[in-house]
């Protein structure tokens, strides 16, 4: 009888074992399946307000000295945009003055707006806010899309090159905006290209899609498409695309789904994501996510049912929009930039596209710079690249 009892407590040892570990299985479940869904709705939802990541020690208006806590940003050679109280100021800085282990002292160029106190901060590429700091004639413009009038900002040629009807289209990135490109238009200027800086859905400017969300480059084509139109309708005769970031994902969905690409004659990618899975488990990796957690968000982003869970409209599809698989596809002369140390969007996917196409794709490689700061740390290689290789493919 004793054994009897004692083997009925084993049995309901066991039992109760099996209910707490069906318990914890199913809580680490529930756990992970809420961490895909966040994982997945913050990479299709559009970003308003970055994190202020940065800290700045101190701010000396004498000497013109900003220092900064001490990070891959603020000790990147350069001239950056500075983003201070809760982004309601910014500055300008420029080069490195000094640096130990735990602050940087850079040169502090100007102050654009707001009270430059000691206090939380973020480091941006964003040098220029406003296009009338480049001192060139623009308009700003609305393009018809299918979802309303997107603004666009229009840097016409100068007189003597206008009648060659050169245009290049600026597509800025995730979480972005028209502003990004608002440091590449003086080496187009000078090279005699008309520039246009496009919105496109959800990004703050131009009108959003009935779901809020990020496409990938899957839905924004159809509004850089638009752009294609307005510029075909205002004189271009050639015309250059150029992504940054996102903007490189959308630009090469443009080419290769637009039904106007007769006078498109070639495209420039900055920092570029040319494979999204790629992308996507890199920065998973970074964030030290275990890779089912990585998967299980691209499959979401990617399934017809996962609507209610992400909130898009529309599945995803990432396969389409893995252009070294799609390599063959490409047919533009393409100047990529990217840096080995972008630490947000990895090159190996540049590079192996330039591989795989090395008969239309040029890659200019970078290090040390930062993802979609290669103006900023090398203004002069950046200009040359560009330069260059306009003169060279698109005479």
């Amino acid at each position: 009888m004793a054994s009897e009892n004692r083997s009925g407590g084993f049995v309901k040892a066991l039992a109760v074992s099996a209910i707490v570990a069906g318990g914890l299985a199913l809580a680490a479940a529930a756990g992970a399946a809420y961490v895909i869904s966040r994982v997945a709705r913050t990479v299709i939802t559009p970003v308003r307000r970055r994190p202020q990541n940065q800290s700045i020690r101190a701010v000396d208006s004498e000497q013109g000295t900003i220092t900064l806590a001490s990070t891959p940003d603020s000790r990147m050679p350069g001239r950056f945009g500075v983003w201070f109280g809760s982004e309601s100021g910014h500055a300008k800085v420029g080069g490195l003055l000094s640096v130990d282990e735990s602050t940087v002292t850079r040169e502090l160029e100007r102050v654009e707006f707001g009270d430059l106190q000691p206090g939380r901060a973020r480091i941006s590429g964003y040098y220029y806010l406003q296009p009338e700091e480049l001192g060139l004639p623009v308009a700003s413009v609305e393009i018809p899309t299918e979802l309303g009038q997107a603004p666009a900002w229009v840097f016409p040629a100068d007189a003597s090159a206008a009648d060659a009807g050169r245009w290049v289209i600026q597509v800025h990135g995730w979480g972005a905006s028209r502003q990004e490109g608002l440091r590449a238009v003086r080496t187009f200027h000078d090279a005699g290209y008309t520039c246009l800086l496009a919105s496109y859905r959800n990004d703050g400017d131009a009108p959003d899609s009935a779901d809020r969300r990020y496409g990938l480059g899957g839905t924004e084509w159809h509004d850089i498409d638009a752009a294609l139109g307005y510029a075909l309708e205002n004189g271009a005769r050639s015309i250059v695309l150029m992504g940054w970031s996102m903007g490189g994902a959308v630009v090469l969905q443009t080419i290769t789904r637009s039904q106007k690409l007769d006078r498109v004659t070639g495209i420039v990618l900055e920092s570029p994501v040319v494979d999204w899975v790629d992308t996507l488990e890199y920065q998973a990796h970074l964030l030290r996510l275990p890779d089912p957690i990585a998967q299980g968000a691209i499959r979401l982003i990617e399934s017809t049912w996962s609507g209610p869970i992400t909130g898009q409209g529309a599945p995803i599809d990432l396969a389409s929009m893995d252009f070294v698989a799609r390599a063959a596809d490409l047919t533009l002369p393409t100047l990529i930039l990217h840096s080995d140390d972008d630490g947000f969007v990895p090159s190996t996917s540049s590079r192996a596209l330039a591989e795989a196409r090395s008969d239309i794709v040029t890659l200019v490689p970078f290090t040390i710079a930062l993802h979609t700061k290669l103006w900023n740390y090398d203004e002069r290689k950046w200009n040359a690249a560009i330069t260059q290789w306009l003169a060279a493919t698109l005479p």
